[in-house]
């Protein structure tokens, strides 16, 4: 259903992006991505690597780290997709927020909510995305 491929959003070394390989109807589950929680106080030790850009809110006292493709989602204002925590299962779950077309790429909205127009943390200080 999804597969990594070369994203046309990023011009970094690591451009990388999550693509449908297949459609996908609004509301199917795509991923359900398995987490790392780590309590909040340990993220000091995080904001010093590169991981800290790709460390999720995992409820009120931890952070986590999402793997699978989970980390691999790229950023939009209007995304085609959206997540849930599902902290019974420890996993973080990606569904389609819209019909996603084969070949398609895969977005979420970073800061959560589908509609959330707030600038980014990386671009805070008056870079434009």
């Amino acid at each position: 259903m999804i597969e990594i491929k070369t994203s046309k959003l990023s011009d970094g070394e690591l451009n990388r992006g999550v693509f449908a390989t297949e459609d996908i109807a609004k509301g199917k589950l795509i991923h359900a991505a398995p987490v790392i929680p780590y309590p909040n106080e340990e993220h000091v030790h995080i904001e010093k690597t590169l991981l800290a850009d790709y460390a999720f809110e995992y409820g009120v006292n931890h952070t986590a780290f999402v793997l699978g493709y989970g980390m691999l989602f790229n950023h939009s204002y209007e995304p085609n997709a959206t997540y849930e925590i599902n902290f019974p299962n420890h996993t973080f779950d990606f569904y389609a927020y819209k019909d996603i077309k084969a070949g398609e790429e895969i977005l979420i909205n970073y800061n959560g909510d589908e509609d959330d127009q707030e600038p980014l943390w990386f671009h805070k200080d008056g870079e434009k995305e």
